[in-house]
């Protein structure tokens, strides 16, 4: 278990709206390994990809082609399947996050089911484990989901911000606290029983700040925005702007 609280915070970019742009048109461009490489080289961590069951934007190519020009910075996103798993087996990225996936949504909706899914996760985690990849589950903040991380024995649990970034939106901010509180609560809890807390999907510059003043949170998971935005400042600088958003808010700690 860890014993005291880390000031860096990490950046995972997440780069499936390359490849969306990309498969719009059917073209080899533009190139989501060239997206990785700029990333890496404007400050990112990790690259961060969802190789989905319909392949909608990351395919199999995109994720080798990652795996081997970035050893050790591919943090894969999967589905808890046969399929994912055994890909996961081939490439060995440095980290898996397992994540919900429904054919018919948009973009992830939620965290998930953990525990009605526990005996499915289970053996995928342990697997994953023994080939030395980092596990992480990607959930909602409810304490009822904690006592399944810890029985899990999962590295990591990516914290879903969906509700927290749309209630920032909104006049009134009561339900917006209430919800950062969730997920500092819950960030803590992980915390004190080893787990490492990782936040991801919505984030923006200013929601970006408000979670990095969690100081118990390590990792951040950031895709959509980074690209729409770098669509008119450059990928580069859109980076660059969000680690200052980090940095501004691990200085709001407490």
């Amino acid at each position: 278990m860890k014993n005291k609280l880390k000031n860096n915070l990490r950046l995972g970019v997440n780069i499936d709206h390359v490849a969306t742009l990309r498969n719009a048109r059917k073209e080899n461009f533009p190139s989501p390994l060239n997206a990785a490489r700029l990333a890496l080289d404007s400050g990112a961590d990790s690259i961060t990809a969802h190789l989905r069951e319909d392949r909608r934007h990351i395919n199999d190519t995109d994720i080798k082609e990652i795996a081997y020009n970035f050893p050790g910075k591919l943090n894969l996103e999967m589905a808890a399947t046969n399929e994912m798993l055994e890909i996961a087996e081939k490439i060995k990225p440095f980290s898996c996050c397992i994540v919900p996936e429904k054919r018919e949504e948009i973009t992830t909706e939620g965290g998930l089911d953990v525990i009605n899914n526990h005996n499915k996760l289970k053996p995928i985690i342990d697997r994953l484990r023994e080939i030395g990849v980092r596990t992480t589950l990607f959930v909602d903040p409810e304490d009822i989901n904690l006592d399944v991380c810890y029985d899990l024995k999962i590295d990591c649990a990516e914290i879903h911000c969906g509700t927290l970034c749309r209630l920032h939106e909104e006049e009134d901010k009561k339900d917006f606290e209430i919800e950062f509180n969730k997920i500092k609560n819950f960030s803590k809890k992980l915390f004190s029983n080893g787990i490492e807390a990782h936040a991801g999907h919505g984030l923006n510059y200013e929601t970006t700040k408000l979670i990095s003043s969690i100081n118990e949170i390590e990792e951040l998971n950031i895709g959509f925005f980074i690209i729409a935005e770098s669509i008119f400042n450059g990928l580069d600088k859109t980076i660059l702007t969000i680690k200052e958003s980090m940095t501004i808010g691990r200085s709001l700690e407490e």
